[in-house]
C-alpha cells in the first residue's frame, strides 16, 4: 500500500520543529523531557468524525481518548460531527476509558459522522465556539476528509474574532474568553477513497480494497465458469487510487482512472487487448473502473459505456458491477486500525505540543513513517490535483498524488498495454521460492516473470527451491503460465527451507547447464541465508557469479534488510480477525480471558501488531525480555481492569518469546491468579497463519517487488556484461530488495549480514518495537517514556510541481 513508516510515536514529548526548506532553516528547539503523563492536566481535548465514514475511524477515537486521559487531559466526544459542534448539550460528552473499549472491530464511526450545513456559516461556527468555550475545550481533533479538515482550519482562523463576538454578546466573560484564547487545531484523514494529498494512506482505504478484492476474486470464480468479460465501478469520484491498486491486486486487463484518460483510440485498444488474452486461453477478462473515471475532452466513462461497447464489438458475455457502499462497510483490517491507532497517539501528542504560532497540522503517513504536515498546504496540493486535471496536466495530476499513487501507476503501466517483444535478449532468469510458503509469493512470481518476458528475457521457473536447483527441477514459464497467480495463497512453483551450501557443486552445474544469468530468490530468512551461502560459493564456483535479487516473503516478517515481508499483512489480518470472532464467541459469558499463541519464530513482529490490531492487554515477545515479576504485575493490571465494566481480556503469545513460560504456563497462572474475577481459555493458531488468498497490501507490495527486483537486473546484467559473458562478483551484484522508510531499497547481502542476529533468525534492530508503548498505553499502562525525542513538521508544496501550484 503503505522510512516505511521514520517512526514518530507521538508517546514521546516531541516538539514540533518547523522544517523549511525553501530557506534551509531549522527553529530552534527546546528539547527538555516532560512528564508525559502531566502534558495534558489542565487542558480539555475534543474528538468527532465528519464527512463520509471510514473504517478504521473508532481506532483513532480509541487511541485519541486513551492517549488523551493517559496524559491527564479530559476528553470529550462529539457526536454527529460538526452538527454536535453546533448544537452542543448532550452531543459533547465526556469520554472514559472504557467508553471506547470494543470499538476497535467495529468499522464506521461510533460516534456519528453528519454532513452540517449550520457549520459552514458563521452563525454555526459561533454556536460551537460558544459550547467548546463553557466546557474549557481548546483543542480539537478532526477526523475526516478535506472538507472537514478545512472547515477545523476556518473555525480556527476565526477563533479570536469569534470569542470577542460572544464577550460582546455577554453570552462568555472575559475571563473565559482569556482562558480559551487560542483553539489548536489537527486532523487525521479518514478517507476510502485515498484523496487527501501529504499521506500515502488515509484511514479507511486498506479496508476498502479487502471489500474490493474479496468481491473480485468472488466474480472471477463465476466469469471463468461462464468465460465472460466482468465490469467493475468502484469508489472515486476525483482520485483513482481504489481502481489502481485493484486492477495491480487482481491482475485486471484494464483500469480507467480520472486523474490519467487513455489515449485517443483507446477503444479499439481495449477491444485488441481483450480479443489477445482470450486467444491466449484465458476465459475472463476483467475491467475496473473509477466512478469518477474521464476520457481526454473530460466526459465520463461508465460501466454502461464499456459493457456496450465489448458487447457490440466483440461479442463477449459481458457483466457490470457498480460496487458502492458495500465498500466503506465491513470491519477494519489490521492495517487500518493500526494506522488509526498511531494517528491517534500523534494527534494528542501534536495538540499538547502546539503553541498559538503552531500551523494547523494534519497528522499524516509517508511511507512507513508517521509525520506531521501543514493542514492547509495538503488541502491546497489536493486542489491542485482537481486543478490540473481540468487543464488537462494528467502527468501533472498523478505527480501531485504523490510518490506511493505514482509508484502504483508506474507498475500498472508496465504490465499493461505492452505486447511481448519479439526480439529476445538472450538473457535466462531464473525464479525461486525458498522456506515455509506465504501468501503473496505467487503474486511476486507472476510480476517477476511478466517483466521479464516484457525485457525480452526468457525465464525459467525453479520447484522446490534450492533443492530443486539442485536437482535441475526447471522449467520455462511463460505469460499465460503465471496469470491467475495474484490472488493464489501459498507457492504454486514449490517451496523447502533446504539450504544450498550443500548443494552448491549441482548447483553450478545446471547454472551452466541451463545457462541461466541471474537469479530472484522469493522467500524467508532461509532465503537469505542462501543468497550468502551463494555469494560465499562464488570464490570456489565461477557460475554462480551472476546478479542475485532476494525478495523477503514471510509471515515472520524476520529478514533483515526491509521493515515488511511478502506475506506478513495476511498472516496479521488472519490473527486480527481470529481474535475478533474468540472475543464475540464469550459474547453473554461472564468476564474471560484469552492466552493466544502467534507464529512468528523469535520474531514478535506479529504478536505485537496483532496486540494494537486487537487491543491486547499484554504481547509476550523474544525480543523484550520479561520474568515472574512481570508476569504477575500483568496479571494484578488485568485483574483490576477486570473489577471494572470491561469483560474481556486478550494475551498474545511469541510462540518462542521464552522457552520456560509456556502457552501453557501463562495460561495456568492466569488461570490461577484470576479465579473469581475472570476464567481463560487458550488457543494455539498455527498454520493458519500461512494460508488463505493475500490481502490487497501483500498482492501490491510483492507485484511492485517482482517488477522492480527483475528490473534491477536487467541493469545490473548491462553492468556485468564483460568479453561475451555475464560476470558478478562484486557485493552490490548480489541484493535485498526491501522497504525502507519511504520506499523500496536494494542493499548487498553481505552488508546486511553485520545487521543480523542469525541464531535467533532476526534482524538486529527492528523497528515496530517503538510501537509497543503504544500497545502498553492503551492498555492501561503507566509507564514511564523517553520524553526527549522531537518530530519535523514537513512542508508539502515545497516538494510538488512549484510551476503549476494553483493560487
Amino acid at each position: 500500500m503503505k522510512s516505511l513508516w521514520r517512526m514518530v510515536l507521538g508517546l514521546a514529548y516531541i516538539r514540533c520543529v518547523a522544517l523549511s526548506k525553501e530557506h534551509g532553516t531549522m527553529s530552534n528547539v527546546n528539547t527538555a523531557a516532560m512528564d508525559p503523563t502531566k502534558m495534558g492536566v489542565g487542558r480539555a481535548i475534543a474528538v468527532l468524525t465528519s464527512g463520509g465514514d471510514a473504517q478504521g475511524m473508532n481506532a483513532a477515537v480509541r487511541a485519541t481518548v486513551r492517549v488523551g486521559l493517559y496524559t491527564g487531559a479530559k476528553v470529550f466526544f462529539v457526536h454527529e460531527g460538526y452538527q454536535g459542534l453546533v448544537d452542543g448539550g448532550d452531543h459533547i460528552r465526556p469520554a472514559t476509558w472504557e467508553s471506547v473499549s470494543m470499538m476497535l472491530q467495529l468499522g464506521g464511526t461510533v460516534i456519528g459522522s453528519a454532513r452540517c450545513m449550520d457549520f459552514q456559516a458563521r452563525e454555526g461556527r459561533l454556536k460551537a465556539a460558544y459550547n467548546l468555550v463553557k466546557l474549557g475545550i481548546t483543542n480539537l481533533c478532526v477526523i475526516g476528509g478535506d472538507g472537514s479538515l478545512t472547515g477545523a482550519n476556518i473555525f480556527r482562523t476565526e477563533w479570536s474574532d469569534l470569542l470577542k463576538d460572544l464577550v460582546t454578546k455577554g453570552r462568555i466573560t472575559k475571563e473565559e474568553a482569556k482562558n480559551s484564547s487560542h483553539l489548536n487545531i489537527v486532523g487525521m484523514v479518514g478517507s476510502i477513497d485515498n484523496d487527501f494529498c501529504g499521506t500515502d494512506m488515509t484511514i479507511g482505504t486498506d479496508s476498502a480494497l479487502h471489500r474490493i478484492i474479496e468481491v473480485v476474486d468472488s466474480i472471477t470464480t463465476t466469469a471463468q465458469s461462464h468465460q465472460r468479460a466482468f465490469i467493475l465501478e468502484v469508489m472515486g469520484r476525483h482520485c483513482g487510487y481504489l481502481a489502481l491498486v485493484t486492477a495491480l491486486s487482481c491482475g485486471a486487463d484494464w483500469v480507467f482512472i480520472p486523474e490519467m484518460p487513455p489515449d485517443d483510440g483507446w477503444e479499439d485498444h481495449l477491444c485488441r487487448r481483450l480479443t489477445e488474452t482470450r486467444n491466449t486461453g484465458s476465459r475472463l477478462n476483467v475491467i475496473i473502473v473509477a466512478e469518477g473515471a474521464i476520457n481526454k475532452e473530460g466526459k465520463p466513462i461508465t460501466c454502461d459505456h464499456l459493457r456496450e461497447l465489448v458487447t457490440k464489438r466483440l461479442g463477449f458475455d459481458t457483466r457490470a458491477t457498480i460496487l458502492g457502499h458495500v465498500q466503506r462497510g465491513g470491519t477494519p483490517s489490521a492495517f487500518d486500525r493500526v494506522l488509526g491507532s498511531r494517528m491517534g497517539v500523534e494527534a494528542v501528542m501534536a495538540l499538547l505540543e502546539a503553541t498559538p504560532e503552531t500551523p494547523a497540522c494534519v497528522v499524516s503517513l509517508s511511507g512507513n513513517q508517521a509525520v506531521r504536515l501543514p493542514l492547509m498546504e495538503c488541502v491546497q496540493v489536493t486542489k491542485d490535483v482537481t486543478v490540473a486535471m481540468k487543464e488537462r496536466r494528467f502527468d501533472d495530476a498523478v505527480k501531485l498524488r504523490g510518490k506511493s499513487f505514482e509508484n502504483n501507476w508506474n507498475t500498472y503501466k508496465l504490465l499493461a498495454h505492452v505486447r511481448v517483444p519479439d526480439t529476445k535478449s538472450n538473457i535466462n532468469v531464473a525464479i525461486l521460492n525458498v522456506g515455509a510458503p506465504c501468501a503473496g509469493m505467487n503474486a511476486a512470481v507472476r510480476s517477476a516473470v511478466r517483466i521479464g518476458i516484457i525485457q525480452g528475457h526468457n525465464m525459467l521457473a525453479v520447484h522446490d527451491g534450492f533443492e530443486g536447483l539442485a536437482e535441475a527441477k526447471i522449467e520455462p514459464i511463460s505469460w499465460n503460465t503465471v496469470g491467475d497467480w495474484t490472488g493464489q495463497g501459498g507457492s504454486v512453483l514449490g517451496t523447502k527451507r533446504v539450504l544450498p551450501g550443500k548443494y552448491l557443486e549441482e548447483i553450478s552445474l545446471n547454472i551452466a547447464k541451463y545457462n541461466i544469468h541471474a537469479l530472484v530468490i522469493i522467500g524467508g530468512f532461509e532465503a537469505f541465508s542462501g543468497g550468502l551461502e551463494l555469494v560465499q560459493g562464488r570464490e570456489k564456483y565461477e557460475e554462480l557469479c551472476i546478479p542475485i535479487v532476494v525478495l523477503p516473503a514471510t509471515v515472520s516478517n524476520n529478514v533483515p534488510g526491509s521493515d515488511f515481508s511478502i506475506g506478513a499483512d495476511t498472516a496479521l489480518n488472519t490473527i486480527t480477525t481470529t481474535c475478533d470472532r474468540i472475543k464475540q464467541s464469550a459474547a453473554g459469558t461472564k468476564r474471560r480471558v484469552f492466552i493466544i499463541e502467534t507464529m512468528g519464530g523469535y520474531c514478535g513482529y506479529l504478536a505485537t501488531m496483532a496486540g494494537l490490531a486487537a487491543g491486547a492487554d499484554a504481547a509476550y515477545i523474544y525480543e523484550e525480555k520479561f520474568g515472574i515479576r512481570d508476569l504477575e504485575a500483568n496479571v494484578e493490571h488485568l485483574v483490576e481492569k477486570m473489577k471494572t465494566t470491561v469483560k474481556r481480556g486478550l494475551i498474545l503469545r511469541n510462540e518462542n518469546c521464552n522457552s520456560n513460560y509456556t502457552t501453557d504456563f501463562i495460561f495456568n497462572l492466569y488461570s490461577e491468579e484470576g479465579k473469581g474475577v475472570f476464567d481463560c481459555r487458550k488457543n494455539v493458531l498455527g498454520h493458519m497463519q500461512q494460508g488463505g488468498t493475500p490481502t490487497p497490501f501483500d498482492r501490491n507490495l510483492a507485484t511492485k517487488m517482482g517488477a522492480k527486483s527483475v528490473l534491477w537486473l536487467t541493469e545490473k546484467l548491462k553492468e556485468c556484461y564483460r568479453h561475451g559473458r555475464i560476470f558478478a562478483n562484486t557485493p552490490d551484484s548480489a541484493c535485498m530488495l526491501g522497504m525502507r522508510k519511504r520506499g523500496l531499497m536494494l542493499q548487498p547481502l553481505a552488508e546486511l549480514k553485520e545487521q543480523t542476529d542469525f541464531e535467533h533468525r532476526v534482524a538486529k534492530s527492528q523497528w515496530w518495537l517503538k510501537l509497543r508503548p503504544i500497545m502498553k498505553i492503551l492498555a492501561k499502562y503507566k509507564i514511564n517514556l523517553d520524553t526527549s525525542e522531537h518530530a519535523l513538521m514537513e512542508h508539502v508544496i515545497s516538494v510538488k510541481l512549484p510551476v503549476h501550484i494553483s493560487k
